[in-house]
């Protein structure tokens, strides 16, 4: 994997809430700074819809089959991750980061690989199947410290002259 040095881009999202981070640390102390936020307003598919499922005529005398209902709330989901794809490649076409990791809960990170652009598949150091919208700042550069951060060199024991 290439190290995660000053500079790389860090994609935080889930199906509701991105957030693009930029590390202004280096390879052994990250520090993440928000870039921006991008937020979609997205309530239950109750609330969008109101009609009732449709049906259809079926075979046989006086017959009718439902229809499943349209899942809104996930479809709008679905179309977050498309636009943050064309965020990410026109973020990209216009050089504002060279490096970026994505970090989204796995169905929406399945739904952005599918989706990205060969420019900016050709940045992603690594990704991160986690939710972590929600977690404080602190936490998420501990979190990825763990897992894509360059170990600490360990300093010798300071000796006296004895």
């Amino acid at each position: 994997m290439k190290k995660v040095t000053t500079g790389t881009w860090v994609l935080i999202a889930d199906g509701e809430k991105a957030l693009f981070l930029r590390n202004d640390g280096d390879e052994i102390d990250f520090n993440l700074t928000v870039v921006s936020m991008k937020e979609q307003e997205n309530p239950s598919t109750r609330e969008q819809g109101t009609d009732k499922p449709g049906r259809f005529q079926d075979d046989g005398v006086q017959q009718r089959s439902s229809l499943d209902d349209t899942d809104w709330h996930r479809l709008e989901k679905d179309r977050f991750a498309d636009d943050l794809a064309d965020l990410l490649y026109q973020r990209a076409h216009r050089g504002l980061y060279d490096r970026i990791i994505l970090v989204a809960s796995p169905k929406v990170l399945g739904e952005l690989r599918h989706k990205l652009h060969k420019e900016v598949e050709s940045r992603v150091l690594a990704e991160l199947p986690k939710t972590l919208t929600t977690v404080p700042l602190d936490e998420v550069e501990k979190e990825l410290q763990e897992e894509f951060g360059s170990p600490r060199k360990s300093r010798a024991p300071y000796q006296t002259g004895l």
